[in-house]
C-alpha cells in the first residue's frame, strides 16, 4: 500500500469520528454511545487493515464472496464482521458461519435458516431486523405492524440474538426529512422493547445523514463513502 493511500484514508477516517463525537455532544449523548461501522464493500483487505491499524474494528460488507476473501486474509486482526447486504437463501450458511452480525434481516425464513446453520461452537449470531420506514417497494424490510406480529417468532430462534432494528431510508437533503424515518425507527423500538428483548441497537445513518441519525438515537452508523470515497465497482 502506498503512502498516498495511507494518507488518503487517515484524514477522512478521523473526520468521520469527529463528526460522530460532535453529533453526540450536540444532543447531550454520552461520548462513545454511537459506534462506527466502516462499510468496506469494494475496498481491499489492505485498506481495511489500515483502518484496523488506526483502531477501527467493526466492518460492514454487502457482497458475500468478496467479504469471505477479506475475512480469510484478515483473520488474525480480531475484527468484527457485519453483513449488511441483501440476503439470498442459498448463501445463508456462509453468512451464519463467518459473520458476527447481520443487519439486513427482512424475512423470518432467512432468520430461521441462519439460526439452523449457525455452528454450535460460535456464539449466537447478532441480528438487526430491517424496517422499511420509507415505504419504498424496492426496499426490503418489515412494516411496523408486521414486525410487531413477528418479533416473538424471531426471538424464539435458538442460535440468533435479536439486538435491534435497522433502516435504510430514502435519501433526503432536508434536515427534517432526514430525521423522520430515524424517529420512526426509534419510536418503534421504544414500543416493542422489553426487559427480555431490549432492542438496544439502532443501526441507522450513513455518510450524508449521520448527524440526524445520532440525534434520533443511532447506536451504529454505517459509513463508507465519507471514509473511502466513491465506490470502486470496477475492481
Amino acid at each position: 500500500m502506498t503512502e498516498q493511500t495511507k494518507n488518503s484514508l487517515h484524514q477522512p477516517y478521523h473526520q468521520v469520528l469527529d463528526r460522530i463525537r460532535r453529533a453526540e455532544a450536540n444532543c447531550n449523548r454520552a461520548p462513545g454511545s454511537t459506534q462506527l461501522l466502516a462499510v468496506s464493500k469494494t475496498r481491499s483487505a489492505d485498506e481495511i487493515g489500515l483502518l484496523a491499524d488506526l483502531g477501527q474494528r467493526l466492518f460492514g460488507e454487502n457482497y458475500l464472496q468478496e467479504a469471505l476473501t477479506k475475512i480469510v486474509l484478515l483473520q488474525d486482526r480480531d475484527l468484527e464482521w457485519h453483513f449488511i447486504g441483501r440476503i439470498q437463501s442459498n448463501k445463508t450458511r456462509q453468512i451464519a458461519e463467518n459473520f458476527h452480525w447481520v443487519h439486513s434481516i427482512a424475512s423470518l425464513k432467512h432468520a430461521t435458516r441462519l439460526s439452523d446453520q449457525r455452528p454450535q461452537h460460535l456464539s449466537p449470531l447478532n441480528i438487526c431486523l430491517q424496517v422499511n420506514t420509507s415505504g419504498e417497494k424496492s426496499k426490503d424490510g418489515h412494516n411496523e405492524h408486521e414486525l410487531a406480529e413477528l418479533l416473538d417468532a424471531y426471538t424464539a430462534l435458538p442460535n440468533i440474538q435479536v439486538r435491534g432494528l435497522m433502516t435504510i431510508p430514502a435519501p433526503a437533503e432536508d434536515k427534517s426529512a432526514q430525521h423522520y424515518p430515524f424517529q420512526q425507527l426509534r419510536r418503534l423500538r421504544d414500543r416493542l422493547c422489553n426487559k427480555d428483548v431490549p432492542l438496544n441497537t439502532l443501526s441507522m445513518g450513513m455518510s450524508d445523514d449521520l448527524e440526524s441519525a445520532i440525534e434520533e438515537g443511532a447506536t451504529l452508523v454505517r459509513i463508507g463513502t465519507a471514509i473511502f470515497g466513491p465506490r470502486q465497482y470496477n475492481q
